[in-house]
């Protein structure tokens, strides 16, 4: 069994032990790898499928050939194409297409941008399958007051909607903006890492679906090791934009138990750059908190005290 710590930051090596599960097993998680994936959404079928989500109202939003658009509670697995003006040299290794019109200029030619200087006619993708981060340290899980988010033996952070009560205190706590509540049920969802398929000894959903690996699933100790070498595999190759998101346990969450292998700033995907639990500074509020009390009974002791004397004399 766990330390039963309950620590608010920092590294956490058993975070289900520490939650009360006894003798738990390897903590599992997930690695996406956005270098070899090719938008394809099958992840987004497969995680709705399985796990039975409503359609949503899949219309053009004008956000390239995303029809999703962001995370929510219909959708735990959200496929982000991201258009750049930039060669593909810098993604992917010998792969320029300079000779390829991708704009629909002449080969090698120039379009003015606004100050009528000339950029090259490249393009390229970045895509990239969000999902929930299941976070070392989950303000959701800290701040839910009915006990509906749970961690378990895996060391997935996931929401019972049975016992769930709509209050939303979660939505704002989660620094990734993943948890939602549904629309006519008022109850919060997201990712839970098919955990009813985990206890079955099967990989999750999206994992299985995915054609180029870009979803690997496993124990989270051998992927942060799997995605280091990749990492250095890539810039040996010249791919030095490469870099992992989530996978330092000593950043703000502890880290991720879903990372990702990015090919630019975290904020082109749209995730913070410096994510930090939002319940981090509670313990130091409750102590200033709880501060700020005895002086305020001591203030009051000390005031009645001397209304009291002049009535005794």
């Amino acid at each position: 069994m766990g330390t039963s710590t309950n620590l608010w930051s920092g590294p956490e090596p058993d975070v289900a032990g520490d939650a009360g599960h006894l003798d738990p097993p390897p903590r599992m998680g997930f690695f996406t790898d956005t270098s070899v994936c090719i938008g394809c959404k099958a992840c987004e079928v497969a995680c709705k499928e399985w796990n039975a989500l409503p359609g949503g109202d899949l219309t053009f939003t004008g956000m390239s050939y995303d029809n999703t658009e962001r995370l929510g509670a219909d959708t735990w697995r959200h496929v982000a194409f991201i258009e750049q003006r930039k060669p593909l040299g810098p993604q992917q290794p010998g792969v320029e297409h300079a000779d390829i019109d991708v704009l629909g200029l002449a080969a090698g030619a120039t379009r003015p941008d606004a100050r009528g200087n000339g950029q090259r006619g490249e393009l390229r993708w970045l895509m990239s399958s969000d999902v929930c981060k299941h976070c070392t340290h989950a303000a959701c899980l800290d701040v839910c007051p009915t006990g509906a988010l749970m961690r378990t033996e895996f060391g997935t952070v996931v929401v019972q909607p049975d016992i769930c009560n709509g209050c939303g205190y979660c939505v704002p706590a989660c620094p990734f903006g993943v948890i939602e509540q549904r629309d006519g049920d008022g109850r919060a969802w997201k990712c839970t890492m098919c955990y009813d398929r985990l206890g079955a000894g099967m990989e999750p959903a999206c994992a299985k679906a995915c054609p180029t690996d870009s979803i690997q699933y496993g124990p989270l100790d051998e992927l942060r090791e799997r995605a280091g070498a990749r990492v250095g595999r890539l810039h040996d190759a010249g791919v030095t934009d490469a870099r992992l998101y989530g996978a330092d346990p000593d950043d703000g969450i502890g880290g991720a138990g879903a990372f990702f292998l990015l090919l630019d700033d975290p904020e082109v995907y749209g995730l913070p750059p410096d994510p930090l639990v939002t319940t981090h500074d509670l313990p130091s509020m409750w102590r200033h908190a709880g501060a700020a009390a005895l002086t305020l009974l001591g203030a009051v002791a000390l005031v009645t005290c001397a209304v009291e004397m002049p009535r005794r004399r």
